[in-house]
């Protein structure tokens, strides 16, 4: 199998990573209101466009405005939004048991974890044959977000909502523990300032908060393992129970033990109601933060993405089921040609705080004016060139992210690091080697 290429574009990062600006959630976002009809089935009426989404970011609102855009630009054309759940999770599983029969979505919503197993099986269309008859130039994206959706060859999907995590830091917490107004270089380095940071903060709080591991520790934590040298795998190779992945998440372990950690559901409201000093959290929770902080904050790298290229990539696409008949698919491209493109993406970015997804959106008034009001912002697109593929293990295997975030939280909770790393070495790999690649080429 050819690798799943997320960073071709490095060598053009001058002008690249500064379009692959603000970015946003690795996961749920979004609410359960409005209609939660199904689709028009696979051979429903090629003018009604049916979207599955999770809102990402909240983003409904914004969403039916991209829509209203493109049905003045596409008068013959309907796009009939449909809630396809309350996270990333719940899309999948109602895309996976509408598969089996024919009351499927046009476009759907899907993530980091979830759109490879669809591609594998067939059930998602590769898009190449068809991006010139549905009018695209997919060199407009930014490259390396492109790549995410790459399988032997084809593009399995376009990018929409696209993420990195931020180190967020309380600027007067730091002062107090006479820092420098800087994020830590380095976990070592944290380890250093936490005691300080512990007791500026004070009893009852903490020096750090992440998420915890039922939402998306699992996807920050591949910083802290990579900084080590470890890694969940490597390509198809389960790598838990290697030293320096041990050695990352025993790290973890020991900031929890030390007092200096809290874990929740989502780590940024910890931090902006001044329960943590710092929080390692989605740059889409930067306006969260931005609405509710009560003080100043900076955002950093993540401690050694810097000298380490450690900081993964997350959130997610959009894909075309592969039932549908052709004239279908083309509308479908159409629509999400539309809805991210260089002013659709701009719009989405603004709103939401995900990366604008062209390489044009940073001329877009929308990303100017977003960034003048938000400077925090301007560390998502510095980072970007420190980023790295996500481990296999998490994005590729079945129930993979899941799976590791369970194993986090029972290391949390004082189950000893290596039988739980043992243990999702011998499920992860006997899923790679009976699921996988019996179907890789």
């Amino acid at each position: 199998m050819e690798p799943v290429n997320r960073r071709l574009f490095l060598g053009l990062l001058g002008a690249t990573a500064a379009t692959a600006t603000v970015a946003g959630c690795a996961g749920s976002g979004g609410d359960s209101s409005g209609d939660t009809s199904g689709g028009g089935g696979a051979e429903g009426a090629a003018g009604t466009i049916t979207f599955w989404s999770n809102h990402p970011g909240n983003s409904k609102d914004t969403e039916t405005e991209l829509i209203s855009t493109f049905e003045k630009e596409n008068p013959d054309l309907t796009v009939n939004l449909v809630d396809g759940g309350k996270n990333y999770e719940e899309v999948a599983q109602k895309l996976n048991a509408a598969l089996t029969g024919n009351d499927i979505p046009d476009v759907v919503v899907v993530s980091d974890v979830t759109w490879f197993n669809f591609a594998l099986n067939d059930q998602i269309a590769p898009l190449d044959d068809l991006f010139d008859k549905a009018g695209m130039d997919t060199g407009e994206y930014v490259d390396a977000l492109v790549g995410d959706y790459v399988l032997e060859g084809q593009t399995y999907g376009l990018p929409f909502a696209r993420s990195t995590p931020l180190f967020y830091y309380n600027k007067q917490v730091w002062e107090q523990a006479g820092l420098p107004d800087r994020g830590p270089e380095s976990w070592d380095e944290f380890m250093e300032w936490a005691p300080a940071l512990q007791e500026a903060i004070g009893d009852g709080k903490h020096a750090i908060a992440m998420y915890d591991g039922a939402n998306y520790l699992d996807w920050t934590m591949q910083n802290m393992i990579w900084n080590e040298g470890g890694a969940f795998s490597k390509e198809w190779d389960a790598t838990f129970t290697d030293p320096e992945t041990i050695a990352g998440v025993e790290r973890l372990k020991k900031i929890q033990d030390d007092g200096f950690l809290v874990v929740s559901k989502d780590s940024i409201t910890e931090f902006a109601s001044g329960l943590a000093a710092c929080a390692m959290a989605s740059t889409g929770s930067l306006k969260t933060a931005t609405e509710n902080a009560q003080f100043e904050f900076g955002t950093a790298f993540l401690p050694g993405a810097r000298e380490n290229k450690s900081c993964p990539t997350g959130g997610a696409g959009l894909a075309i089921p592969a039932k549908l008949p052709e004239e279908r698919k083309i509308n479908a491209l159409k629509f999400i040609n539309s809805i991210t493109s260089t002013q659709g993406t701009a719009i989405f970015a603004q709103a939401t705080g995900y990366m604008p997804v062209r390489k044009g959106a940073k001329e877009a008034q929308e990303i100017k004016s977003y960034l003048e009001s938000t400077p925090q912002a301007v560390t998502a697109i510095e980072q970007l060139e420190f980023t790295r593929p996500q481990d296999n293990a998490r994005v590729f295997v079945p129930g993979g992210g899941a799976r590791i975030g369970g194993g986090l939280d029972k290391v949390l909770a004082g189950e000893p690091v290596p039988a739980v790393m043992e243990q999702l070495q011998s499920e992860t790999q006997q899923i790679i080697d009976t699921q996988i690649s019996p179907k890789l080429g």
